[in-house]
């Protein structure tokens, strides 16, 4: 898996090495404030501790999740698509091929569109005014560079090394979705953790639909921001949050942990023997400056 990031920086961010869990991690919360279970999932686990749970078990849970048949049927008609294709306009006509690719390179919410996906795709990146530069969502610009379909064809999809690259990722976040069934959010949470330290400016946050969703659902800002002004939307997230602090880990856990607990707020009831998410939400606030 290591050997063939330097070559796919658009692949990097799904397999960048997931800092450890702190083992008190579990009862955060809890210990803090003496109120037991930070939270609740719908599984009836503490979302805190499921993160925590996913991150050190992430490796095994992947490699069977890897060896699931549906999977396995995904990756193998992928793989033989790819080895078999003529031109790249063939290949990203392939449904199978467009789902796997998409949602190995974190794009699987644009399966949907697939016009839009293949033309972003096939555009060229070194020209200005290439689809590529022009969206918006900046989730696809390092994706185009990677496999450049406009100036080197099918030559680096159809690297064997790449092929697997694509394989295990795909794995992966078929393994992090799943994760939402009983702990929502936990998905996005795990991908914050690790694409956090690179962030720079308030624009990537805006770019990125998993970064916004947990910086904005954490900080309280309402869905309907996206409806105003760019200036007003980085405005609200700027004079709340300090980008800098993004590359301090225990800043990032931490703020992961709220995202977490604001998500089961809005999935389950308060419940009568636990306290209430409300209060933990405001509470945990101070854990973050």
């Amino acid at each position: 898996m290591g050997t063939t990031l330097n070559s796919l920086p658009g692949l990097s961010s799904l397999f960048a090495a997931v800092s450890g869990g702190n083992a008190g991690t579990s009862s955060l919360l809890g210990t803090i404030y003496n109120t037991g279970t930070a939270a609740v999932s719908l599984s009836g686990q503490n979302p805190i501790t499921a993160l925590s749970n996913a991150e050190t078990n992430q490796t095994q849970d992947i490699k069977a999740t890897a060896a699931e048949p549906a999977v396995q049927r995904a990756i193998g008609a992928f793989t033989k698509a790819v080895q078999t294709a003529t031109s790249p306009q063939q290949l990203l006509s392939n449904p199978t091929v467009m789902r796997v690719l998409l949602t190995a390179n974190g794009l699987a919410d644009q399966i949907p569109y697939t016009a839009l996906a293949q033309k972003t795709l096939l555009s060229n990146v070194n020209q200005t005014g290439s689809l590529a530069n022009q969206l918006t969502d900046t989730r696809w610009k390092p994706v185009v560079q990677t496999y450049d379909f406009a100036n080197k064809g099918l030559s680096v999809i159809q690297t064997p090394s790449v092929i697997s690259t694509i394989a295990n990722a795909y794995a992966e976040v078929t393994w992090r979705t799943s994760l939402d069934a009983t702990t929502p959010g936990l998905s996005n949470a795990l991908t914050f953790r690790q694409n956090a330290a690179s962030v720079t400016t308030v624009d990537q946050i805006l770019g990125d639909p998993v970064l916004r969703s947990v910086v904005t659902t954490t900080l309280g800002i309402p869905l309907q921001i996206a409806f105003q002004p760019l200036e007003a939307q980085q405005k609200a997230i700027t004079s709340r949050l300090d980008i800098k602090k993004l590359q301090d880990h225990t800043f990032v856990q931490q703020f992961a942990q709220r995202y977490l607990i604001a998500m089961a707020q809005s999935a389950s009831a308060s419940s009568t023997t636990q306290p209430s998410l409300s209060a933990l939400a405001v509470q945990a606030q101070g854990l973050v400056v």
